[in-house]
């Protein structure tokens, strides 16, 4: 049925035929603002397609005559960022650890390439900051087994802890109970001292004085006589709230009868220096770092 067209009585605009419950449908044109900018939006559409890369064909797609590519741009931005990101890391190879302090860029460089670092290598052991787990030590409580100097951690790094490395750091501890260099009746006398170390003072039910001499005689050679530990050849420092291996008086029982003797990996084959050197000013500045 052909659509009746009428002109509009108010508007003076033709109507298109169409009717919806007695209201008629204007045959208003577009706004001429709104045809340019549909027209210029086709027109960029069609050069854009031309340029650049667009429409896909097969396993492959066009191009663009400008022949660019996203990947490649990023390429080149990545390796404009690992030449400055390289420039800096040999400064850190070859400076001390006083100058890169020195140097705010510097030394904020080696943060970030430490803490990479660590997540990508330590934080499985020692946790996410250097909180520790139980058997491996907490990084940012300053209870250092071997120091915590900056030159004390890159060696631990360097070498490792019993790695087999021929620098490696190698303290051991003898199996008192388990050799039966101890009773197991003068191991819990022993673990009765140690429990006071730990915790700063004895309890008046128990007497300490059996334990004390057992000390004295068989531990304090490492652990000193007031159990402040020495680093030089990897004793713990038992006066201290942080324990390696726990804080029960299980734990220690279990540490003098067959002690738990931990490894850390030599990183010398794994790291490069300047990488190395990045994880130990980043230990460093945990919280522990003397």
């Amino acid at each position: 049925m052909p659509t009746k067209i009428e002109k509009d009585s108010v508007t003076g605009t033709d109507t298109t035929g169409h009717e919806w419950d007695g209201v008629k449908e204007l045959d208003t044109p577009m706004p001429k603002w709104w045809v340019y900018t549909y027209l210029a939006c086709c027109l960029f559409a069609v050069v854009y397609a031309v340029l650049m890369p667009s429409i896909p064909y097969g396993s492959s797609y066009f191009h663009g005559l400008l022949g660019y590519s996203s990947r490649d741009a990023v390429n080149r931005e990545v390796a404009v960022q690992h030449g400055l990101h390289a420039a800096s890391m040999e400064q850190i190879a070859s400076l001390p650890y006083a100058a890169i302090k020195a140097d705010p860029q510097l030394y904020e460089m080696s943060q970030i390439a430490g803490k990479i670092a660590f997540a990508n290598n330590c934080q499985a052991c020692h946790a996410a900051g250097g909180a520790g787990r139980l058997g491996y030590p907490a990084l940012a409580a300053g209870a250092w087994i071997w120091g915590g100097t900056l030159d004390a951690i890159e060696t631990t790094l360097l070498h490792g802890i019993r790695s087999g490395e021929p620098d490696a750091r190698s303290g051991v501890m003898p199996r008192f109970g388990a050799d039966g260099l101890l009773t197991a009746a003068q191991i819990e006398q022993v673990t009765d001292f140690v429990w006071t170390q730990y915790y700063g003072h004895a309890d008046p039910r128990i007497d300490t004085a059996p334990g004390q001499a057992l000390f004295a005689e068989n531990c304090a050679v490492c652990h000193g006589e007031k159990g402040e530990g020495r680093r030089e050849i990897g004793a713990p420092r038992l006066a201290s709230r942080v324990h390696l291996n726990g804080d029960l008086r299980t734990a220690i029982i279990a540490q003098v009868q067959a002690p738990k003797l931990g490894v850390m990996p030599n990183w010398n084959t794994r790291l490069d220096i300047a990488t190395i050197k990045s994880l130990a000013l980043y230990v460093h500045a945990l919280g522990g770092g003397e």
